[in-house]
C-alpha cells in the first residue's frame, strides 16, 4: 500500500487528526513510535551526569562535538577531529572513562517519542494488529511498533504534515479581508500574467518553492508563462534533472529544436518540449510504445527507481518485445527509448506533488505581486525568531519601499501586522522578550488604554512578562521612543521601572491602592539622567535587540566616500560577479557559524550586511585562525573575496580581510561634515577632533560642524586646522555623542 503525505496549515494540523480520531474511533487511530538513539553530545551529557562530574566540565566536552543536524558526526570521529579531548583526558583521566563508556553506549536507544507526522488508521481496533504505547502526555496512543515494521504489520501510514506556507497564506487573506480588499479572480484562474511577470524577474524571496539563489536564476532562463511551466521548473531543479534545464528552454523558445524518439512520443512529451520530466511521462511512454498496463508501468518505474540489475534486463526484454510487437520498432530504437525512459525514471519526479507545490507558488508570487504589505507581514509572523530571514524580509521590504515601522509599545503588537500600507514589527520578535508577555502587554493596552510613560506601563504589566531585561531590550528597539527618545536614560532607568512593575504587583496582589490616588503620579520616582548616545550606540543597541540594523546601517554615511566602482555591493553580485574575477566587499559582521574543517581546524560561513543588503561567504580555516578577532559579529571589514559560479549557483570565498579603518578604499576628499542632533553637547566632538589633529593622515583637510537650532535652521561651524579625512577619521567622528551622521564633502 502506498503511504499519505498531506500538507495542511501548521496551526490547523492538530484539528485534523481530532477529525481523524472522531471519524474513525478513538479506537482505530493511533500515533507511530519513534525511539531515540544516544547520539554522540547526547551520550557525552548522560555518561558525564551517571558519573556526577562537574556540570560546567562535561558541558566543556559535549560542545566540543561539531553540531549538524543533518549528519550528526559520531563520537569517535568528534574524538579524531578534535585535539582537546586528549587535553581533556591527560588533565583529567575520568574524562577518558567517561568517552570510552560513551562510546560503547551511543547508537543505543534511549526513550521512546512520537513520530512528528505519522498516524495509521486501522479498519478495526489497532489492538487486534499491533500492541500500542499509551504515552500520558500525548492525545492518541503509539504503535509500539516502529515507521518500518507497522507499514509491514498492513497499516496505512498518513502523514499529516503542517506545511509553514499554508499558514503565511492564510494569515495574509486575512489581512487583505480585514481591509475590506479581496484577492480577486485570477487567484482562482492561475494565469494572472502580472505574477508570472515576477516569476520571471527572480525577484521571487519568500515564494514558496522559487526563492533559492539557483532556482531564482532558473526562473530567468526559464521565464515561466504558465502553471505548467512552473511545474517543470519545480521537477528539474534538482541534482540530475537540472542538466536538462538548457533543453528545455531552448524547446521552449524555439520549437524546431524539439526532438522526439518516436512520432508517438510527441504527445507525451510536448508539454515539456520532448524532455522527459515527470515518472507519469515515463509509465504513458512503456504503455504507448510497448503495451504496458498500468500496473506493469508501475512496476516498471519502481524497478528503474531501484535500479535493480536483474529486473531491469527481465523489464529490457518485455520492452523491447511489446515495442516490435506493438508498433513494429527495431530492437536499436527501442532500447535508445528504453535507455531514456531509464536515464529519467531515477530522478523523475511525480507530477501530481509537484502540480501541488505549483500552486502554492503560484499562490506565494501572486500575494506578493498584488498584496506585498501583508505577504510579507504574515511570512515575517512566521520567522518570528529566525533572524536571518526576519533580515531578509526585512531588507526585501526597503526593496519593495514597503516602511516598516518601528517596534513601539503603544502601536506594535505581539505579532508582525499591518497598518494601511507599512508593516508594523512585532514586540514578540525581539531577542529575549517573549511573544507571550508581549500579547499580555497588548492586552493590558487594548483594554486600559495607551500607555502614558515609562511609569505609567511600569504600574500596569505583570513583572511575570517585563522584567529589566525585557525593560533594556524594549529600549534597546526604540520601543519607548515615543514616551522618552533618549534611549540611554531608559536602559539606565531600567532597574528602577523593573522594582516600580514589582511594587505595583504586590500592591495589587495586597488590594492595596495609593491613599492619595490623584497625587500618585507625583510620588513616583525619578529617573537618572544619562547623555543620549551616538547613532552607531543607537544602531549597535538595535542590532543586539532585533538581531539586524533596523533604522540605518552603520556604513550608510561612508558609501559616497568610496572609490567609484572599487567595491561590489551586496544588492549587484547577483549581476556583476564573474567566476574567477576576485571582488572586494564591504560590511558589517552580522553572523559567524565555524565548522570544523575535513582537514583539521575550523573553517566558517560569514554573514556580511551592507546597506544594500546581506551576502554569505566562506572563510577557509588558515585565514580564519589569522583573523578571528578582526572577524567577531559587530566588526566592520573590507574582504578581497574569490567568486565560482557552478549550477547558476554563486559561492564566495574570502581571501584577504581588513579592518575597514586600515582599508585604502576613500576617494580623496578634502573635507569632513559632521551633522549633530538637536541640543548635543559638543564636549565629546571637541575631545575627538582634538585627538584627530595630531594624527597622521593619507589626506587632511578641514572639519564643518553642522548645528540644528530653532525654526529648523542650522549654524555651521568649521574647527580649526586640518585633520585626517579617511575612513578612519569619519569613524571615530562618528563616535562623539550627538553625532547624527558623518559624510565626506568637498570644502
Amino acid at each position: 500500500m502506498p503511504d499519505f503525505d498531506i500538507d495542511f496549515c501548521q496551526e490547523r494540523r492538530g484539528e485534523v487528526i481530532r477529525y481523524v480520531r472522531d471519524k474513525y474511533g478513538a479506537e482505530s487511530v493511533a500515533m507511530i513510535i519513534t525511539f531515540g538513539t544516544l547520539q554522540a553530545k547526547a551520550v557525552v551529557r548522560d555518561v558525564g551526569r551517571v558519573m556526577q562530574m562537574p556540570y560546567g566540565q562535561v558541558d566543556r566536552l559535549a560542545k566540543l562535538i561539531p553540531f549538524n543536524p543533518a549528519k550528526p558526526p559520531k563520537l569517535s570521529e568528534a574524538i579524531d577531529d578534535e585535539p582537546k579531548f586528549d587535553e581533556e583526558v591527560s588533565r583529567d583521566p575520568r574524562v577518558g572513562e567517561l568517552l570510552d563508556t560513551a562510546l560503547a553506549l551511543e547508537g543505543m536507544y534511549r526513550n521512546a517519542g512520537t513520530h512528528a507526522a505519522g498516524v495509521v488508521i486501522g479498519d478495526r481496533p489497532l489492538t487486534e494488529l499491533v500492541p500500542l504505547y499509551n504515552d500520558p502526555r500525548a492525545d492518541l496512543p503509539a504503535t509500539q511498533f516502529n515507521m518500518k515494521w507497522a507499514e509491514s504489520a498492513g497499516l496505512v501510514k498518513f502523514d499529516f504534515l503542517g506545511l509553514k506556507t499554508l499558514t503565511v497564506i492564510d494569515r495574509a487573506l486575512k489581512f487583505i479581508r480585514r481591509d475590506g480588499q479581496d484577492v480577486g479572480p485570477d487567484w482562482f484562474s492561475l494565469d494572472d500574467p502580472e505574477t508570472y511577470k515576477l516569476m520571471a524577474s527572480g525577484e521571487t524571496l519568500g515564494v514558496f518553492q522559487l526563492e533559492g539563489q539557483g532556482m531564482r536564476d532558473t526562473l530567468r532562463k526559464v521565464r515561466p508563462g504558465s502553471l505548467e511551466d512552473v511545474i517543470a521548473i519545480i521537477s528539474l531543479y534538482r541534482p540530475g534533472p537540472m542538466d536538462n534545464i538548457p533543453v528545455y528552454v531552448a524547446g521552449k523558445e524555439d520549437p524546431n529544436t524539439i526532438k522526439y524518439q518516436h512520432p508517438d512520443l510527441e504527445p507525451i512529451l510536448q508539454a515539456t518540449y520532448g524532455v522527459p520530466v515527470y515518472q507519469e511521462q515515463v509509465m504513458r511512454m512503456a504503455q504507448e510504445i510497448a503495451g504496458y498496463s498500468l500496473g506493469e508501468a508501475d512496476l516498471l518505474r519502481r524497478a528503474m527507481g531501484k535500479k535493480k540489475i536483474e529486473e531491469m534486463v527481465a523489464q529490457r526484454q518485455r520492452f523491447l518485445k511489446g515495442a516490435h510487437e506493438l508498433k513494429g520498432i527495431e530492437a536499436p530504437l527501442a532500447n535508445d527509448i528504453f535507455d531514456t525512459m531509464e536515464q529519467f525514471a531515477g530522478y523523475g519526479f511525480n507530477k501530481s506533488h509537484a502540480a501541488a507545490y505549483a500552486l502554492i507558488g503560484y499562490h506565494t508570487a501572486y500575494l506578493k505581486r498584488h498584496f506585498p504589505v501583508a505577504f510579507l507581514a504574515a511570512s515575517m509572523s512566521l520567522d518570528l525568531h529566525n533572524t536571518d530571514k526576519l533580515a531578509a524580509f526585512f531588507q526585501e521590504a526597503k526593496r519593495l519601499k514597503i516602511p516598516v515601522v518601528a517596534p513601539n509599545v503603544n502601536i506594535s503588537t505581539a505579532d508582525f501586522d499591518v497598518a494601511g500600507d507599512s508593516i508594523v514589527y512585532a514586540l514578540g520578535a525581539l531577542k529575549g522578550v517573549g511573544p507571550e508577555a508581549m500579547a499580555n502587554l497588548v492586552r493590558e493596552r487594548e483594554t486600559s488604554g495607551p500607555f502614558e510613560c515609562l511609569h505609567d506601563l511600569a504600574e500596569r504589566v505583570d513583572p511575570k512578562d517585563i522584567n529589566k531585561k525585557c525593560f533594556e531590550q524594549l529600549s534597546k528597539a526604540g520601543g519607548f521612543d515615543a514616551m522618552e527618545p533618549n534611549r540611554a536614560r531608559v536602559l539606565k532607568s531600567a532597574p528602577i521601572l523593573a522594582a516600580t512593575c514589582a511594587s505595583s504587583a504586590e500592591d495589587r496582589a495586597g488590594g492595596q491602592g495609593g491613599l492619595f490616588e490623584d497625587a500618585e503620579p507625583a510620588m513616583r520616582a525619578d529617573l537618572p539622567k544619562a547623555a543620549a548616545g551616538n547613532m552607531q550606540e543607537k544602531l549597535d543597541q538595535e542590532f543586539a535587540a532585533i538581531g539586524f540594523y533596523f533604522s540605518g546601517h552603520p556604513l550608510d554615511d561612508i558609501l559616497d566616500s568610496l572609490e567609484d566602482g572599487r567595491i561590489t555591493y551586496a544588492m549587484n553580485i547577483e549581476e556583476t560577479a564573474v567566476d574567477g574575477r576576485p571582488i572586494e566587499l564591504i560590511g558589517v559582521v552580522r553572523r559567524r557559524v565555524e565548522k570544523p574543517a575535513r582537514n583539521g581546524g575550523k573553517f566558517a560561513f560569514l554573514t556580511l550586511s551592507d546597506p544594500t543588503g546581506e551576502v554569505e561567504l566562506m572563510v577557509m580555516p588558515e585565514l580564519l585562525s589569522d583573523m578571528r578577532e578582526q572577524l567577531e559579529p559587530g566588526s566592520a571589514v573590507v574582504i578581497l573575496t574569490e567568486v565560482r559560479r557552478r549550477d547558476d549557483e554563486i559561492r564566495l570565498s574570502a581571501r584577504r580581510v581588513q579592518p575597514i579603518e586600515q582599508a585604502r578604499i576613500a576617494k580623496k576628499a578634502p573635507a569632513l561634515s559632521v551633522k549633530l542632533e538637536k541640543g548635543a553637547d559638543l564636549t565629546g566632538l571637541a575631545a575627538i577632533a582634538a585627538r584627530l589633529i595630531g594624527a597622521s593622515g593619507q589626506d587632511r583637510g578641514e572639519i564643518f560642524v553642522r548645528m540644528p537650532i530653532e525654526d529648523g535652521r542650522v549654524v555651521t561651524l568649521r574647527l580649526p586646522d586640518t585633520y585626517p579625512t579617511g575612513i578612519e577619521a569619519l569613524r571615530a567622528l562618528k563616535t562623539a555623542p550627538g553625532v547624527a551622521r558623518v559624510d565626506h564633502e568637498a570644502a
